[in-house]
């Protein structure tokens, strides 16, 4: 592994810090942990953590030597000052001298010492940081180190791998425990130069931040260069198929298939983040990649991320994808089976009381195509694929070296199962939409864009489809989420399914249409040219339907319902004058979205309409409005509020009616007016 400190930019940093106050050892410390950070062989979203020892002054004044580690949560790649919060160190030092202490006690003691009590929470190795003697302590989930300790002779093998240098630390749960054995494994020998933590990771440590950083980058190498040199040839590859199916084919059916069914028709949705490279295909390749998977992960921590460890799929025929989603079923179901069991069988050792995780894979591995993460965001999904990346390197090196061996399962429950996770499971309250994927056509709109960043904001990521792929793209980012803008002509069939394709690439699939891309043209019907009439309904009604064709198509394999939304205007139940070409295919869609309400409902897809009228937008623009209105010899704020509550109707307020009636779960074929009161339009 490469060494990267550089003087000059160490510098840069401590005078950049210096005009902010901060001492020169805790410039160095951030450049260090960022270096680590940075490095994804090292560290993982959040994962990892460093310290430094050092003396901070309060508010009143007194000076108190402190342990400035890194905070639960803060990723080491991006840290900042707020993410090294400083700690009364003797209290720390102190608790050595317990017999035990619970996870709940130390998170106690180490909040009621923080220096500013607004910081996050220590982390969880903080005591272990303290107990160390030296100004500056490093530690990773080297993958490297841990192909060298995820073996069953992990303790002669790491003996022959770092010799007398580094100590050995056999498992323990991290917390106070660890803290107190890895201190006595130091005590016992102060030569060390870091510690070796059996089926976890490494710690290394000096008396300055140069040390402590130079000396994990040696260790690291010191491992990555044993492998290396003592590679075994690998696992025979099992036989894929003549020709396989492409992700896009299988990505809905596995993103139904590990959905949370909440039964009568809900389901808690997950996000797919597809990834694949050659690496990632040749590991998952081997014949024995399912008996990889089974054994766990590579250390304890992933847990949190995926679980007791992957999914392992057979590779996907081409010729039989059709019957592929019965064989993703059964996979699926077999994991949450092994899942339930696992955690039956390790809550029942005590009296803990402790609230099962829903018992789905968050890493999927397909043979010939790569792999999948699952998560109730994509930001999570990307986090599980992320960690799959560096579980295959991890286990790609211990299995060239030996025999994969992790952590046993029984050993993993406790973390995974970690007090404190379990509360922060119960403050954590998903949005109304979290997990579920939207497409809006007419994106860019004032309708379109209002209606994305209204379901962005509770939870959904967007796909917003527009003409115009530079707004569609701008009114993506202002909706936020992670949600994407695309490019596409409505009345191109082929351009609307590449839109759902992309969808379903970078989300794994669609679970809410809004169809409402619309234009009107003006003329009376018995002098309008047929080409005009034609040119309206090829957009105001047949792409609609071309739009839901493609939702139901991806809804039906995801088998997890959907939602159906039509913009269809007022002019579709109270037709206006020269408004023929626009009111009469608007009319079509209006019952095109009863008629999917009628075939779909028994696979649980909804469909609903909303009727909307005098929205500024690029129907009614600002040219006609003054137009109408002085027609009408009206002002044109008396023509937007020509309604019977007399106020003006935007386009929040439509993309309001959008929404309830996609939460709204026993609701189809309705149809909403949004008017401010229209007696000539309204339904029954």
């Amino acid at each position: 592994m490469k060494n990267l400190w550089d003087d000059s930019a160490a510098e840069r940093l401590v005078a950049d810090y210096a005009k902010k106050g901060v001492a020169r050892d805790l410039a160095l410390r951030f450049y260090t942990t960022r270096l680590l950070g940075g490095e994804p062989r090292l560290v993982l979203h959040g994962g990892g953590n460093t310290s430094c020892k050092t003396k901070v002054t309060d508010l009143v004044g007194d000076e108190w030597d402190v342990l400035c580690v890194k905070g639960s949560g803060w990723d080491m790649g991006v840290i900042e000052p707020a993410g090294l919060p400083a700690v009364k160190l003797a209290p720390l030092l102190k608790a050595r001298s317990l017999e035990k202490l619970s996870d709940e006690d130390m998170v106690a003691l180490q909040r009621a010492n923080l220096i500013d009590p607004s910081s996050p929470n220590p982390s969880v190795e903080t005591l272990l940081h303290a107990f160390l003697p030296h100004k500056f302590v490093d530690h990773t989930h080297s993958t490297a180190i841990l192909a060298i300790v995820d073996q069953e002779d992990s303790e002669a093998l790491c003996k022959k791998v770092f010799g007398s240098k580094m100590g050995f630390v056999p498992y323990i749960k991290p917390g106070f425990d660890l803290a107190k054995a890895a201190a006595e494994i130091y005590d016992a020998d102060p030569s060390v130069e870091g510690l070796i933590l059996d089926k976890h990771g490494i710690f290394t440590f000096g008396d300055d931040a140069r040390q402590a950083y130079d000396r994990m980058i040696h260790y690291v190498t010191a491992a990555e260069d044993y492998v290396a040199a003592n590679r075994k040839p690998p696992a025979a590859k099992a036989a894929l198929p003549q020709k396989l199916a492409k992700p896009e084919d299988i990505a809905p059916m596995l993103r139904g298939a590990v959905a949370v069914s909440r039964g009568e028709g809900r389901f808690d949705r997950m996000i797919s983040d597809f990834r694949t490279s050659d690496a990632i295909l040749d590991f998952i390749a081997s014949e024995k990649i399912a008996d990889y998977a089974g054994r766990g992960v590579s250390t304890p921590d992933l847990s949190i991320r995926i679980k007791t460890g992957p999914m392992a799929l057979p590779a996907p025929d081409a010729e039989s994808a059709g019957e592929y989603k019965s064989v993703i079923k059964q996979h699926v179901e077999q994991f949450a089976a092994d899942y339930r069991a696992y955690f039956e069988t390790n809550d029942a050792l005590d009296d803990v009381s402790r609230t099962m995780l829903d018992p789905m894979p968050r890493l999927t591995l397909v043979p010939g195509l790569g792999m999948f993460g699952h998560g109730r965001t994509l930001k999570d999904a990307k986090i599980a694929s992320d960690v799959g990346e560096m579980w295959i390197e991890a286990v790609r090196g211990a299995e060239a070296i030996g025999d994969f061996r992790p952590l046993a399962k029984s050993d993993l429950f406790p973390l995974e199962y970690w007090s404190l996770e379990q509360a922060k499971l119960a403050s954590n309250k998903p949005k109304p939409l979290t997990g579920q994927v939207m497409l809006v056509t007419g994106g860019a709109g004032a309708i379109g864009a209002a209606t994305a960043k209204l379901f962005a904001a509770n939870g959904a990521h967007v796909v917003v489809v527009d003409l115009d792929a530079e707004k569609a793209a701008d009114a993506a980012k202002k909706a936020g989420n992670n949600s994407i803008g695309v490019g596409a002509d409505i009345t191109d069939p082929a351009q609307v399914h590449a839109a759902f394709e992309k969808a379903v690439a970078t989300y794994g699939g669609v679970d809410i249409l809004v169809s409402n891309a619309g234009a009107a043209w003006e003329g009376r019907i018995g002098e309008l040219d047929d080409a005009v009439l034609r040119k309206s309904f090829e957009l105001n009604f047949f792409a609609h339907q071309s739009v839901a064709q493609n939702a139901v198509r991806i809804m039906l394999e995801q088998g997890t319902g959907g939602v159906l939304l039509f913009n269809a205007s007022k002019q579709a139940v109270n037709p206006g004058a020269k408004f023929g070409a626009y009111g009469l295919p608007k009319a079509a869609t209006l019952f095109l979205s009863r008629q999917y309400a009628l075939e779909y409902g028994a696979e649980g897809i909804r469909s609903n309409a909303v009727n909307a009228d005098r929205i500024r937008s690029g129907l009614l623009t600002d040219a006609m409005i003054a137009s109408r209105s002085g027609a009408r010899g009206v002002s044109e704020k008396e023509y937007m509020s020509g309604n019977l509550l007399g106020q003006e109707v935007t386009a929040e307020d439509v993309a309001q009616a959008f929404l309830h009636q996609a939460l709204a779960e026993r609701t189809t074929a309705d149809v909403t007016t949004v008017d401010g009161g229209n007696i000539a339009a309204a339904l029954r």
